[in-house]
């Protein structure tokens, strides 16, 4: 009974941590919304729904994570690629969620494969899956907002035409389309409350989703407020460009379709097999698991991610 309770508690106390890690985080996040949102003068925000607070063995794992992501990402890649993907956590509070989440699995695995060797793969897999979910949110944001972007071109040449100011019209746009253009472009509209120029605002914004259509639409607004003409005309005949590049996009995307998912059945059956044999006939795959069928699973494992790598390669195309 004990040896079941233990890797229960373990796993139960560091998931507390990790969520206790993420709630304070969007509580962090919500409360600066809400100041950036409020008009001057209206009422005062306590201090302390902007400060952090953590206590003492916090603050001493989140400066040691600190340290360490300072030496190993001088150039602040993960803090970019969180900031991309609208993860509210800072670089050090990931590095701690995601060592938690590693931990926890390897307890997990172990205890129901009655492996060490499954629990030292859950703990090599761990920092792989945190170093790409957020570059997967930051694809799947990127993919979504290109599919949004010509209609909040036309919503925005629209409120043109009918008299309001740019950045109104932006305003108005935030206010009908969903996440996460309305995410993106409210940002623009609280950096311009700050005193930033609109045209900046967007610049940053274009390179903050590093999107090739953005940036085009960036630098002929550009070009139109240095020549002067109809802005109007102008996002309508970027809409209609950009529209017509993401049904191209489509197509190939529904064309590519089938590589895709075999490349994903084909990486995940082995393994979802060698976990399925082993909760169930746990003696049955034990040679693999000393002397030389250590080597012959890394083997396969390797084979497993470079077949799949090659066939996801091969199916992208870019547009």
């Amino acid at each position: 009974m004990r040896q079941v309770l233990l890797p229960i508690m373990i796993g139960l106390g560091m998931s507390l941590i990790a969520v206790g890690v993420l709630m304070r985080a969007r509580r962090r996040e919500e409360s600066l919304a809400e100041i950036l949102d409020l008009p001057y003068g209206e009422h005062d925000v306590p201090i302390e729904a902007i400060t952090e607070t953590r206590g003492a063995i916090a603050e001493g794992a989140v400066n040691l994570a600190g340290r360490m992501v300072s030496q190993f990402d001088a150039k602040g890649s993960l803090g970019q690629s969180l900031e991309r993907a609208r993860i509210p956590l800072k670089a050090a509070e990931y590095v701690i969620v995601v060592g938690c989440g590693g931990v926890i699995g390897a307890v997990l695995l172990s205890f129901i494969t009655q492996q060490w060797f499954c629990g030292l793969i859950a703990l090599v897999l761990a920092p792989i899956i945190g170093a790409g979910l957020p570059r997967f949110r930051v694809t799947r944001r990127r993919k979504a907002f290109e599919a949004q972007l010509p209609e909040a071109l036309s919503l925005i040449a629209s409120s043109l035409s009918a008299g309001h100011t740019f950045l109104r019209a932006i305003q108005m746009m935030c206010e009908e389309s969903e996440p996460p253009m309305s995410e993106e472009f409210a940002r623009v509209v609280y950096e311009t409350r700050l005193g930033d120029p609109l045209i900046d605002a967007l610049e940053r914004m274009a390179v903050r989703l590093d999107i090739n259509d953005l940036k085009w639409v960036v630098q002929a607004i550009r070009i139109q407020q240095t020549v002067g003409g109809k802005l109007a005309d102008l996002l309508h005949t970027l809409a209609d460009f950009i529209r017509s590049r993401e049904e191209i996009r489509r197509e190939i995307s529904v064309l590519t379709a089938e590589g895709r998912i075999s490349a994903w059945v084909l990486g995940a059956l082995p393994i979802f097999l060698l976990f399925a044999v082993q909760v169930v006939s746990p003696g049955y795959m034990a040679p693999l698991f000393k002397g030389w069928g250590i080597a012959v699973l890394a083997f396969t494992g390797g084979s497993i991610a470079i077949g799949t790598a090659l066939i996801l390669r091969m199916v992208k195309i870019e547009v």
